[in-house]
């Protein structure tokens, strides 16, 4: 038990770190929309997504209504109900319910990714020891971030706020530039997105219900036009 939990430690360890520092231009967003230090922690510790607690701040910015949030982050972090079902895979048939349930509270990307590699049945215990490192060193860096803001003069805020645009550009770029069908629904999002705040018949919308529209509509025609072959039909080579 204490070798396989100094190995979840050991391996949360770098996780937490990268969560750190992409959580602490989290929490400039989050300065900047009002919240405190410790309802930045506990949002974070409760939402594990970049991209969900990204659209959160900017939400509660914007004075959206508490539909409007609970859709934006069911949408945005939908892709953990895939997650949590292929991780399910690697549990052994007799895991309590209760088990099941705190191990899907625990699913990042990068946490499902070690998960994934285990070999044989997965150790919840190893999982657990790795995400509530790597969750408190994000919490902790949401934290970090709204304090700094409180802190630093406002130029330097201003400057940090837009590191959290770098770090989209940097998760959209590499896929764009690998797939060309990526690269262009990357374009019409963008495309979209300009379009429906500029046209007037959009303009009784509020953010979020456009950041929902968007978002389902955009990535059901994907889908549509685009699906991707499972590992069958393409001989075993990703697509």
């Amino acid at each position: 038990m204490r070798k396989v939990i100094l190995r979840g430690v050991r391996d949360g360890l770098p996780i937490g770190l990268g969560y750190f520092a992409v959580a602490f231009s989290l929490g400039i967003t989050a300065r900047n929309a009002g919240l405190s230090p410790l309802q930045g922690f506990i949002a974070s510790f409760l939402n594990h997504a970049s991209a969900g607690e990204y659209a959160l701040y900017s939400l509660i910015a914007a004075n959206a209504a508490f539909w409007e949030i609970a859709a934006v982050i069911l949408v945005t972090n939908i892709r953990y109900l895939l997650m949590s079902t292929a991780l399910s895979q690697k549990l052994r048939p007799e895991t309590p319910m209760i088990q099941r349930m705190a191990a899907g509270f625990c699913i990042t990307d990068e946490i499902f990714a070690i998960g994934i590699a285990w070999p044989g049945a997965l150790s919840l215990t190893y999982l657990f020891s790795a995400f509530i490192l790597a969750d408190l060193m994000w919490s902790a860096g949401t934290m970090t971030g709204i304090i700094a803001g409180n802190v630093l003069p406002a130029n330097v805020v201003s400057a940090l706020s837009v590191a959290i645009y770098g770090m989209f550009l940097a998760i959209i770029i590499p896929p764009a530039r690998k797939n060309k069908v990526i690269a262009g629904l990357v374009a019409a999002a963008f495309a979209c997105s300009f379009a429906v705040n500029r046209i007037s018949i959009f303009s009784g919308m509020s953010d979020g219900v456009k950041v929902i529209l968007l978002t389902v509509a955009i990535s059901a025609i994907a889908a549509a036009l685009f699906p991707v072959k499972d590992d069958e039909e393409t001989g075993g080579k990703a697509v």
